[in-house]
């Protein structure tokens, strides 16, 4: 089983709070993974949340690994029917623990997969589209507020420079900080911290990835803006 993030502490549970506040659940876990983070469960809100995220770990088979899969949510109302057939072997296990009903939201920055969260109920229920709106701005929110702390907690950027280069990777950075900015529209910290995450993701330095910005390698506008060979990697 994937061990609880020891950086965030006891912060991380702050992380499953506005899910339960907000939405018709009985509990949730968010974990992270992807690039070169290893897969990490910050949180659950109950055992039952825990054995979740667990078995699909174990087995690498679920809702999570398909949500993550197809950046997408995974909706699951009634655990009796729908698509676990996709995963025979965590639909038998998942029967043993009560859970009725699944929700699994991506958590993702641009092209950065940072995890999961994971949503359950001990009954059938479908969510409603305020609900469904509810979420996936909760998720969104928590992407960012873990990518914070992971790139705080594991200083992204060594900068990675030989002698005498380290004004010029400040000045790309910059520049590339500038250019995101307008690609995604995004304010210029919110800029910089994908530009860290994208290298926290890819175990690459803050001034490798602002290389690539800048020579137009790597392309953080919307998909259907974007220049043919300037693609997003």
């Amino acid at each position: 089983m994937p061990e609880l993030y020891p950086a965030l502490g006891s912060d991380s549970a702050q992380l499953c709070a506005p899910y339960l506040e907000l939405l018709p659940i009985t509990g949730a876990s968010i974990s992270v993974f992807g690039g070169s983070m290893h897969e990490t469960l910050l949180h659950a809100s109950d055992a039952v949340a825990a054995r979740l995220d667990e078995l699909q770990f174990d087995l690498g088979e679920g809702p999570r690994w398909e949500a993550l899969r197809t950046r997408l949510p995974v909706l699951l109302p009634d655990l009796r029917f729908g698509d676990q057939h996709l995963w025979p072997v965590f639909g038998k296990a998942v029967a043993e623990t009560g859970v009725a009903a699944m929700f699994v939201f991506p958590l993702t920055i641009g092209a950065i997969n940072v995890g999961v969260v994971e949503l359950y109920r001990t009954s059938p229920w479908t969510l409603s589209r305020s609900d469904l709106m509810t979420a996936s701005s909760l998720a969104e929110n928590t992407s960012w507020t873990v990518l914070r702390q992971l790139l705080n907690d594991n200083a992204v950027d060594h900068n990675g420079s030989v002698p005498g280069s380290s004004l010029i990777s400040r000045r790309e950075i910059h520049q590339a900080t500038g250019m995101v900015l307008a690609q995604a529209a995004l304010s210029a910290a919110d800029a910089l911290l994908l530009l860290r995450a994208h290298a926290f993701a890819n175990g690459s330095t803050l001034a490798e990835i602002a290389r690539t910005v800048v020579a137009r390698e790597l392309d953080f506008s919307p998909p259907d803006e974007r220049n043919d060979q300037h693609v997003l990697e």
